[in-house]
């Protein structure tokens, strides 16, 4: 598959984009060749296409500029091909409130587009994220498990998020390629310890197992090769707030250390940190980190729902 039938995949399949619609193009020069790819298949599809390079924001969760923002606010479908996520934005947010459809595509490379998970079975990819997500929804209780370690949060009034790839209704959004159902803890509820050993959006594969210990909802301390880099990322209080919990439900995502794809990984458990106020939460602390756990045992109120790379439900 070339990076033209995925960026066909991409705006057909998954986004449902018709002629006619206004169709924006968000990149930057480290992902150039991918949203010109994007931007031209649009144009083949009779789709009304801009295209806007942006500067890179410096970090996942930042805002881009007030051009980028205000040009998402006008678009029908968004596609955001960038090094750094825009998908934890208030730009993202408001256009979608305004009815866009959004794939955000946060360090996405041409490899992607010819393995892994763009090509997997999406209605397969949406059925196993909407039952994930119905579960993290109606629980009030999550309990992380690995190698001993052990970590606890409230989900209680929390909605899950699936981003399942099929964005077809307006206001609809997520990553591309994905297969995930996620949601924001209740703050000030995670205690314990996880032992992030795949990947960190941001960093890259982790070099060792990265141990971090939480109390009262912040991350507090850190053990392992990555631990200095967890300590400047996550500077401030709010960047340390345990943001997330998500399970990965495609099967041809790979670890790749991109976190786009990797937290996609069928199996994997993620939890991330810093802002949560565009999925349910109440934090925006201009940074959104995730760490992927291989092997770890998640369960929902008692119900184990992923274990030993394999979700049960």
């Amino acid at each position: 598959m070339d990076i033209r039938k995925g960026a066909r995949i991409v705006i057909a399949d998954c986004l449902g984009a018709k002629p006619g619609e206004t169709f924006l193009v968000v990149t930057d020069p480290s992902k150039q060749n991918i949203g010109e790819a994007l931007y031209k298949e649009a144009l083949e599809l009779g789709l009304t296409a801009h295209y806007l390079l942006m500067p890179e924001t410096g970090t996942n969760g930042a805002e881009p500029t007030t051009v980028v923002s205000e040009a998402m606010k006008h678009a029908d479908v968004i596609v955001c091909p960038t090094r750094y996520s825009l998908t934890h934005t208030n730009a993202r947010k408001e256009a979608a409130a305004r009815g866009a459809r959004i794939a955000t595509m946060p360090g996405i490379t041409e490899d992607m587009f010819g393995a892994g998970a763009i090509t997997a079975d999406y209605k397969k990819v949406a059925a196993l994220s909407d039952k994930v997500t119905e579960i993290l929804s109606r629980g009030e209780n999550a309990r992380i498990e690995k190698d001993g370690k052990i970590l606890e949060m409230s989900l209680k009034g929390r909605n899950g998020v699936s981003s399942n790839g099929l964005y077809h209704t307006p206001g609809s959004s997520g990553n591309l390629p994905t297969g995930e159902g996620y949601i924001a803890p209740l703050e000030g509820t995670a205690n314990g310890t996880i032992i992030v050993d795949g990947s960190l959006a941001g960093f890259g594969k982790v070099t060792g197992p990265l141990e971090i210990t939480i109390e009262n909802g912040k991350a507090v301390s850190f053990s392992g090769p990555e631990a200095e880099w967890m300590e400047k990322t996550l500077a401030s209080p709010e960047a340390r707030n345990v943001a997330e919990l998500g399970v990965g439900t495609n099967d041809m995502a790979r670890i790749t250390g991109v976190i786009l794809e990797d937290e996609k990984v069928y199996g994997t458990i993620h939890v991330a940190f810093g802002s949560n106020a565009t999925f349910g939460g109440t934090v925006s602390a201009g940074v959104h980190i995730d760490g992927i756990i291989l092997g770890a045992t998640l369960s929902i109120d008692g119900q184990v729902i992923v274990r030993d790379g394999k979700v049960l439900v």
